[in-house]
Parts: C-alpha cells; sequence; structure tokens
C-alpha cells in the first residue's frame, strides 16, 4: 500500500480542524422526508412527529405527522409543543453563559457561593465543586445517581434535592470520569436563582425565550400551558399495546426538573435557538461564551459503531451539548427522553445545518433513524437505510435482554428463606425516604413513601431477593430486592436492582441502601 506523503496528511488534518472542507450542497425534497419520517412511524409505533430541518438560516422543511394523542384525530404540526426533556440542559448552559456575559457570575466560580448548604458526599470535592462542573457529568458520582428522586414520580422538592444528593455514593475521582446525571443541572438552575434574584423558569423566559422572540412557542414556565391544546402527549407501548403514559408531573404544577428536563418547545421554536447556536450565540450571547459552551470539557468514550458508521475519533461534552466529528465534520447534538417522550437536535456548524426531531413515544429508535437518514442526505455520506438498521438492533437488543431475564427467571414455586412475617416494616434510604414492606392476600406489597407510583407486588425469588412487579406496567423496571440479615437471621436492611437491562438508567434502584427503621 502506498505510503500517503506527509504534507497530505498535515493537510487533511488542516482541513479537519480549520473546518475547510467542502460545502455539501444536497437537498432533501418534501416527498423523501415524508417517506423518511412514515417509515420510521410505521416501523416503531409512533402516533406523532415534528420534524424541523434549518440550512444557512433558511427553514426548509417544518412538519408535523400523525396526532398528538391517541384516540384523538388532532393532528402533529410545527407549533405542537414536546417536552424536550434533557434538550432543555442547553437552556440551562446558555442561562448561565448569559450572567457570565452579564459579569455576575463565572463558569469556574464555587457552587456554595451561591449555595451555601450543597454538599457532596466529600468535603473536598465541595469545596471545589465549580459551576462548570454542574454541566459536565464528572462529579463522581454514578449513571442517574439519585433520579429516583423524581422519577417516575415524586413530591421531592429542589431544595431537598440539594440538600440529599450529600448522601449520593462518590463512584470514581472527582472529574475523572463521565457519568451523565440530572440532579446537578437542578442545582444549576438554582443557581440561575441565587444570582439573577429570579426563579429559573421566569429567568429563562425572560432572558433566552423572550430574547430569541420563541416565547410563544418555548416555555421553562409550563404552568401557564394547562390549557394549551396543541401539544402532544406521552405515549408507551405495554403487553403490545399503545397506551397514553403519565407526565412525569403534570402541567398545572411547576417542573421541579425543569432545568434538566421540564422545558416545552415546538420544532418552529427550536429553529431559531438552533440558528442563534449555528451563528455563535448571535442575539442572545457573545462568542466567546458560545465557544465555550462547544468546548469539549469532558472525554467521552467513541463507540465502536460511531466508529464504524461516521469514522468518528473523538467524543466529548461541552456545556449542555455532546460533541464529536462526524464524516470530518463537527457534529453538536443533544437528546432528551421522559416516560412516553424523546427528542433529538443535531446541529453541524460548518454546513450550517440544524435538525430536530420530537417524537411522543418513547422508541428512541425512531427520532435516531430519522436523523441519520436526513443526516446522510445533506452530507451526502451513504445510502443506508436507517431505520432498518436501527430496527434490528432494537429487536437484538429486546431479544438478548428477554433471554437474560428468562435465564434469571422465577421459580414459579420459589419460596422465602424467612416467614414472610419477617420482611415486613418500614426501611428508609437516606435521600429516597421510606418505602413499607406490607401483606395483603397476595402477599408482599412495596409502597414508597415519596415516590407514590412505586409500588407493587413482591414474588419470591432465591433466599431473602424478591422480585417486585410494579402495578404500573408503562415503567418496564421491575426490580430484584434482597433482605439483609444480622447476625441472628433479624431482617435489617434492603437492597435494590433492575431486572432487565433495557431498564431506563433513571430507575437507579442499586443506589438504594435501604436500613429497617420498625417492623409493622
Amino acid at each position: 500500500m502506498p505510503i500517503k506523503p506527509l504534507k497530505a496528511i498535515l493537510l487533511s488534518l488542516s482541513l479537519l480542524l480549520t473546518g475547510a472542507l467542502p460545502a455539501i450542497s444536497a437537498e432533501l425534497t418534501e416527498q423523501e422526508l415524508d417517506n423518511i419520517v412514515e417509515k420510521a412511524m410505521n416501523t416503531f409505533d409512533i402516533p406523532g412527529i415534528a420534524v424541523g430541518i434549518l440550512k444557512d438560516g433558511e427553514i426548509q422543511h417544518l412538519k408535523g405527522y400523525g396526532v398528538r394523542e391517541i384516540g384523538n384525530d388532532a393532528p402533529v404540526d410545527g407549533d405542537t409543543l414536546y417536552a424536550i426533556a434533557s434538550n432543555s440542559k442547553a437552556f440551562t448552559a446558555a442561562g448561565l453563559a448569559v450572567l457570565v456575559d452579564d459579569g455576575i457570575l463565572h463558569w469556574d466560580d464555587k457552587v456554595i457561593d451561591y449555595i451555601p448548604n450543597f454538599r457532596l458526599q466529600d468535603p473536598w470535592v465541595t469545596r471545589e465543586f465549580t459551576i462548570r462542573d454542574l454541566l459536565t457529568h464528572r462529579s463522581g458520582m454514578g449513571l442517574g445517581a439519585g433520579d429516583l428522586m423524581f422519577w417516575p414520580s415524586t413530591f421531592v422538592t429542589r431544595e431537598e434535592i440539594i440538600e440529599n444528593v450529600r448522601h449520593l455514593k462518590m463512584v470514581s475521582g472527582f472529574r475523572t470520569e463521565y457519568a451523565y446525571d440530572n440532579l446537578l443541572y437542578v442545582v444549576a438552575g438554582e443557581v440561575i436563582a441565587a444570582a439573577s434574584g429570579m426563579s429559573y423558569e421566569e429567568f429563562i423566559d425572560s432572558r433566552i425565550m423572550n430574547q430569541l422572540a420563541i416565547g410563544n412557542g418555548c416555555h421553562a414556565v409550563t404552568t401557564d400551558l394547562v390549557n394549551e391544546e396543541n401539544i402532544a402527549e406521552p405515549h408507551v407501548i405495554v403487553n403490545g399495546e399503545m397506551q397514553k403514559a403519565h407526565r412525569l408531573q403534570p402541567l398545572s404544577e411547576p417542573m421541579v426538573i425543569s432545568a434538566a428536563g421540564g422545558i416545552q418547545c415546538s420544532a418552529r421554536a427550536m429553529m431559531s435557538w438552533v440558528n442563534m447556536h449555528l451563528n455563535n450565540g448571535a442575539g442572545l450571547m457573545s462568542k466567546t461564551q458560545h465557544d465555550e459552551m462547544w468546548t469539549p470539557q469532558t472525554i467521552l468514550p467513541v463507540s465502536n459503531d460511531d466508529k464504524m458508521w461516521h469514522g468518528t475519533n473523538f467524543s466529548a461534552y461541552g456545556l449542555g451539548f455532546r460533541l464529536k466529528d462526524y464524516h470530518g465534520r463537527k457534529h453538536v447534538s443533544h437528546t432528551g427522553g421522559l416516560l412516553g417522550m424523546v427528542t433529538y437536535t443535531v446541529m453541524i456548524p460548518q454546513e450550517k445545518l440544524g435538525v430536530v426531531v420530537f417524537t411522543n413515544q418513547e422508541n428512541g429508535s425512531a427520532m435516531r433513524a430519522i436523523m441519520e437518514n436526513i443526516m446522510q442526505t445533506y452530507l451526502d455520506t451513504g445510502n443506508v437505510d436507517w431505520t432498518e438498521r436501527y430496527n434490528e438492533i432494537r429487536l437484538r437488543n429486546i431479544e438478548n435482554a428477554a433471554s437474560q431475564v428468562k435465564a434469571d427467571a422465577a421459580d414459579a414455586n420459589a419460596t422465602a428463606l424467612l416467614p414472610l412475617d419477617d420482611y415486613m416494616g418500614t426501611f428508609r434510604d437516606p435521600w429516597f425516604g421510606d418505602v413499607e414492606i406490607t401483606m395483603n392476600a397476595d402477599g408482599l406489597y412495596f409502597t414508597s413513601a415519596r415516590s407514590e407510583k412505586l409500588r407493587g407486588k413482591m414474588y419470591p425469588f432465591k433466599f431473602n431477593t424478591f422480585r417486585v412487579i410494579w402495578d404500573d406496567r408503562s415503567f418496564k423496571a421491575d426490580a430484584y430486592a434482597m433482605f439483609e440479615t444480622d447476625f441472628e437471621g433479624k431482617v435489617n436492611g434492603l437492597k435494590m436492582k433492575a431486572i432487565s437491562p433495557l431498564t431506563d438508567f433513571s430507575y437507579d434502584f442499586h443506589d438504594l441502601d435501604f436500613i429497617k427503621v420498625k417492623s409493622d
């Protein structure tokens, strides 16, 4: 194989780093987009999807497909509001960038200077923890640590979240590993409130939504939307049947995790948000602060799929955005997921290209397939049927998970090691609170005091371990509950973990460490 001259190698690297790649001018016809979206909707059973595509500062496509809610013919359009979930994180980072421009705070200010009662498990980490650290998923806590405080339901307040973070275990060194979290973005939202003198929601709506003239299509204050008609409802598939899912919190109530995942937006409004970013923050923040948002902060592993499919060499998390190289171009993105709804935002700055895909069903394969099909057309990178590819992956994952669960399946005749009465009582975790193990006609029953929807029957599995089968089947998060005993064989604690490997990481049962506080 001939060796490429060093001069040519350096030129190629220079082109990649400076963005001096030839412009791509491929376009997507409306019919081609319709075909892409409709195939994904049919393959993955999605009630309604909204897609927006911005190129060179102009909206090329803005369209809705399907319905906002099953059993209702009201259609999705470009103005339909969706819960954008973790796409909200970029708005939180942008809010902090605005305050940096205002000279009110700095990225590397200490969090305790704004929230004096903020504590992590390690005192030194608490003292050194900065605003930047809140946004970059490198705290040392585990993946999704503490998410059960708000997921799938809760009565917890933001003040309680801040108070409870100190009880979450550090599982890696500070600033050494990436582990995605939500709770620290809630803290970041409270930093905005403390620094600005306004609530997080009021600040975001006034200084971002109104500044970008998208206040009618993007809302941090969601309580005003209780009577909104053009809003998508979340859906899940349970036992092969589509059903409407509950929201994390009713629209009539303030969203506790607004800064991490509570904003509602339309695809049309997101086009203005994307356009601002593709123009280096113009109209909202300085280029200096925008560059900071898009600068790698935490290194991420590059997946084998990204290497093989897109030639990806680096991956990182910035401030509210994921960053990587993608077919030789910078790829800026974020996804968002709540129960029954997932969203995706991607920007290719060198091509002045931005795309949003919103869906009202929790299957993430549809939004990814649509996004990849759109990207490959605009960047002219291939001719893959991404819907087929993601469906094959989805079916394989389901099959593998089912095999694992089946291998661990409980014996229908399994019995507990101890009399069932011995397991009854109140068990307390320092950040999750109390659960009650009681007895009814069917056996043991699990009830959470704070997360009202986490309740279900308990079935003997092995020894002192039970399977908790949640009453709400939309969770897809059944769990093992393993009782612990003291030296005298008396139950004194409880630990849990998810049964299926496909369980959403926000069901962080493994972070719970219950101590028995009283017996029934």
